[in-house]
């Protein structure tokens, strides 16, 4: 008897696999858009909903960072310092933020205690407990702004 995935968890399949194969080699964040392109130009059969599904289930499962542009689309990246190009010594289980670079994509993690704190704040005040939130930084990484 075969078992479906407990939710929040999928079975690895070739697509999953090429999908986060694809997501690895990308330097910064990178929309379903974008990595469906990649996966078709590397001769990958994955459908693009087959994408936003695995896009969408490595976020909610913590292995994938997202960020929003400033027009709302989501763009995706794997955690860790290693997919980052920086590090500022977050953890990559630890909450954190990220400062991405309008021009290219580039991402720092960066940590943000005086965001956690207000954060925190904010909600006991309002009677809310059991928050999250997101806070994206958008600018010119060291390179752009050099030009």
């Amino acid at each position: 008897m075969t078992t479906a995935p407990s939710p929040g968890r999928q079975r690895s399949t070739r697509q999953a696999q090429a999908i986060e194969a694809a997501l690895a080699r990308a330097d910064g964040f990178r929309t379903a858009q974008e990595l469906f392109g990649a996966l078709r130009d590397d001769g990958q059969s994955v459908g693009l909903t087959t994408v936003y599904r695995h896009l969408s289930l490595l976020a909610e499962t913590d292995r994938a960072d997202v960020v929003h542009t400033a027009e709302g689309e989501a763009q995706y990246r794997l955690c860790g310092p290693r997919h980052s190009g920086e590090s500022d010594g977050v953890e990559p289980e630890t909450h954190h933020h990220h400062i991405v670079c309008r021009e290219c994509g580039r991402s720092v993690e960066v940590s943000g205690p005086e965001v956690e704190a207000w954060a925190d704040r904010v909600a006991a005040e309002a009677g809310y407990t059991d928050i999250t939130h997101t806070v994206e930084l958008f600018g010119r990484c060291p390179e752009h702004s050099a030009r």
